[in-house]
């Protein structure tokens, strides 16, 4: 490598080196600013605006500028891993054996700054990409509900008039059941009391084909109540016509 045993080439090598490290934390800064803001504006939105007037996700001017800035901190961050690779060759060039030590000292320090960006870096990018990626499932699964909602009103009418008509054919087979309850109940009555009633007119009968004078007295009782019953009936049927005869005259 040319001129690779000059302190001119080394210190090249590291203002390279600290001027990539400042652009670096000046666009993960401005990185992570994005991405918060981002995060804040989608809470926003997903509280309050929720109409469809809403950009989507994919479209937006943040997702525009998160992939211009990841490209621009990729590159960055090549850039400085080549200068620090070049550092690495000068340590290990004879010619700077004598301030080796000096000289790891310093490489270590751009690696570990290098690190902490790359670190830095990809905890924010993945950061964002978890969020959109949330944010684009519940936006979905929002509009799935909207759409859900305005395309089955007429369906969900329908389904309620069923469920209504449903719930008063369950109301008539209920009381259509209690009313055959009811029924079923009352001929058992009725079929119990006509058996005791057979059940009193077999033993009356019994004992007038026993004591034949109680069956003859009965049939006397009988006729006696049957000619009061008439010469009542005659008694009244006069006093009605004579009543009749009076009036009319």
């Amino acid at each position: 490598m040319a001129g690779i045993g000059s302190s001119n080439y080394w210190e090249d090598l590291r203002k390279q080196a600290r001027q990539l490290e400042n652009e670096l934390d000046l666009k993960l800064v401005s990185f992570s600013k994005l991405c918060t803001s981002y995060s804040s504006s989608r809470d926003g939105r997903r509280g309050g605006d929720t109409s469809d007037t809403t950009p989507l996700l994919n479209n937006s001017t943040q997702d525009r500028m998160f992939d211009t800035m990841s490209v621009e901190i990729e590159q960055l961050l090549a850039k400085l891993t080549a200068v620090n690779d070049k550092m690495a060759e000068y340590t290990n060039a004879p010619g700077a054996a004598s301030l080796n030590a000096a000289l790891m000292h310093t490489l270590q320090r751009h690696r570990d700054i290098l690190q902490d960006y790359t670190h830095e870096f990809h905890k924010t990018k993945g950061n964002f990409l978890a969020i959109r990626e949330r944010e684009d499932l519940l936006g979905s699964v929002r509009k799935d509900i909207e759409t859900f909602k305005s395309g089955s009103g007429v369906n969900n009418r329908r389904t309620e008039l069923f469920l209504k008509e449903h719930e008063h054919l369950r109301n008539s087979d209920r009381l259509m059941d209690d009313t055959i309850s009811i029924a079923m109940a009352t001929k058992e009555n009725m079929t119990s009391q006509r058996g005791v009633l057979k059940s009193i007119q077999s033993r009356v009968n019994t004992l007038a084909n026993r004591f034949p004078a109680i069956n003859n007295l009965i049939q006397r009782v009988n006729l006696r109540k049957r000619r009061d019953s008439l010469i009542l009936g005659g008694v009244i049927g006069v006093c009605t016509i004579l009543l009749l005869l009076y009036a009319f005259h």
